[in-house]
């Protein structure tokens, strides 16, 4: 690689962990670290944590610190894009509207831009990813809660306040279990990894037949039943796995149906842990959809896994360095970025 050669450092903040890449332009992540996050300490241990993570990424890559044009940090939400603050996130309390990447910023001298970890991801995916070439790409990660992201015209749709786009909240039954969120019945209440360990849980508990490989899984103990064990119980045959799938695909369809009658998107990607999973379940939900859509081509849409698995964040974090109409960070001066030991 040629040493003029811009690099972009992608920041994945977690509520567990900070990782940390570099990643080209044409979006090939060069090497990644990965250390402890903060995050119900103070605000200075959380910003402690993300500054040990851009360390170790320079140690790992030393003769390329030159070369870092800018820094992107994915993180939970609610943020504000345009401002580059965190808000509240329940997943990260250290940060209470805390401005990160002012101060990220301020201790690099280089651009840096922050944003929703879904919004990061699916732009990573519409730059370098399944959504490439795509005008328009509905993009949802399914994990232990359901985020998504949406892009028009390669850039992220942030909406008047840049809250737009959280369909793991858009509701599907309005008599259903009530979310984190306060709502009733979002599709995250519904269809994320939680709701399908307490859907297993509730059946096994019930005497479902067909459950002897999920239960054994679950060491006999119904209540010990996880997303996880479903999955794997489906894979050796288990009939109410099978089943509690065949619904969580069925309810995907619904919601679907949804975005496609509002975005009708080119491109539909699913990224996450139960992303993967559900993905095996494509089939089911295609034949579902147009039951829950009046666009008679909604089977033209694509359903597709997403390029980035576990990465995503740091490939995410990196795009919003690139994405043409990122909001420009205050203005400081650009130098060499500074070992730890100079800051």
């Amino acid at each position: 690689m040629p040493a003029k050669e811009r690099i972009y450092l992608g920041i994945d903040i977690g509520g567990t962990k900070v990782a940390a890449g570099m990643v080209t332009a044409r979006g090939k992540i060069l090497s990644k670290v990965r250390v402890p996050m903060s995050s119900r300490g103070s605000e200075a241990e959380g910003l402690d944590a993300v500054e040990r993570a851009i360390d170790a990424a320079f140690e790992r890559e030393p003769k390329r610190r030159a070369s870092v044009a800018a820094i992107g940090i994915s993180s939970p939400g609610p943020l504000d894009p345009r401002k580059g603050i965190i808000i509240n996130p329940p997943n990260l309390p250290c940060w209470q509207n805390f401005p990160l990447a002012a101060r990220v910023q301020r201790l690099h001298h280089v651009p840096t831009f922050v944003d929703n970890d879904a919004n990061a991801a699916a732009l990573a995916e519409a730059m370098w990813g399944a959504g490439r070439g795509y005008e328009s790409v509905f993009y949802a990660t399914l994990g232990t809660g359901i985020g998504t992201g949406v892009i028009l015209g390669g850039q992220i749709y942030h909406g008047r306040t840049g809250a737009a786009a959280e369909g793991g909240h858009v509701s599907i039954n309005f008599q259903g279990p009530k979310c984190a969120c306060g709502k009733l019945g979002c599709i995250e209440a519904l269809a994320a990894g939680p709701a399908v360990a307490k859907l297993a849980r509730e059946r096994l508990m019930s005497g479902s037949a067909g459950s002897e490989k999920l239960l054994a899984l679950a060491g006999g103990n119904p209540e010990s039943a996880t997303a996880e064990m479903v999955s794997a119980a489906w894979r050796e045959g288990d009939k109410l796995a099978a089943s509690i799938l065949q619904q969580t695909a069925d309810l995907l369809a619904i919601w679907l149906g949804n975005i496609v009658d509002m975005l009708e998107p080119d491109i539909i990607i699913f990224g996450g842990g139960m992303g993967e999973l559900m993905s095996e379940w494509f089939g089911r939900i295609r034949e579902q959809l147009p039951a829950w859509t009046i666009n008679s081509r909604c089977r033209e849409i694509p359903l597709v896994r997403a390029r980035y698995g576990e990465d995503s964040g740091i490939a995410g974090a990196a795009a919003l360095c690139l994405s043409a109409k990122a909001s420009k960070p205050p203005a400081v001066p650009r130098r060499r970025i500074a070992s730890k030991k100079h800051r």
